[in-house]
């Protein structure tokens, strides 16, 4: 039999449901899913809050992301997030090779508003919040482990916005001038816990 395009190997969905649960031996598993299938709930949340997670060596750290992008570029699925200069999160973003947003679908308020507002380079945002972490499946930087959707992205383009470039109409977001970086990362894993 031959095999799939990547294209459609990553739009194929493997469920396994009992009850409305996942189930493998008992227990609550990950399962495979169709980003694109996902798409309209994870913009919604993410609009709410979601988590990018960033390691590079030892450096590692997560923030609350509010914008993104989901689609196609260069044949390929890509999520593209946006990161501030001025974040602790950039200085690592910049050594790392990938990077995870983890979409919660439970009540995590209180820890989306924390880690948007609290630097890594002063609080462990982990133990702030009760937050642990799980290794990615294809990719260095973990995920936070909390229900919801995950996906894991290699970095295959970034640019530094020019602010000269930049409709006037967004000066407003930008008062202290520090502009965004994105990151476009091509989609290895999306999966749900």
């Amino acid at each position: 039999m031959p095999s799939l395009p990547v294209e459609f190997a990553l739009m194929m969905v493997t469920i396994e449901k009992i009850g409305g649960q996942n189930i493998q031996g008992g227990k609550k598993r990950m399962r495979d899913v169709d980003f694109m299938a996902v798409y309209e709930s994870v913009i919604k949340q993410i609009k709410e809050g979601a988590f990018l997670t960033v390691k590079a060596g030892q450096a590692l750290n997560t923030m609350t992301i509010g914008w993104a992008a989901i689609g196609f570029a260069w044949r390929k699925p890509i999520m593209m997030v946006m990161v501030r200069d001025s974040r602790h999160t950039f200085g690592i973003i910049e050594k790392a090779g990938d990077f995870t947003v983890s979409v919660p679908t439970g009540d995590m308020k209180k820890a989306l508003a924390f880690c948007g507002t609290k630097s890594g380079r002063d609080t462990d945002k982990y133990k702030a919040c009760g937050l642990t972490t799980a290794p990615g499946r294809q990719v260095v930087s973990p995920i936070i482990q909390t229900p919801g959707i995950h996906f894991e992205c290699r970095i295959v383009y970034k640019n530094a916005i020019d602010p000269a470039r930049l409709s006037r109409d967004y000066d407003n977001l930008y008062p202290d001038k520090d502009y965004h970086t994105l990151y476009f990362g091509e989609i290895q894993a999306c999966y749900e816990l």
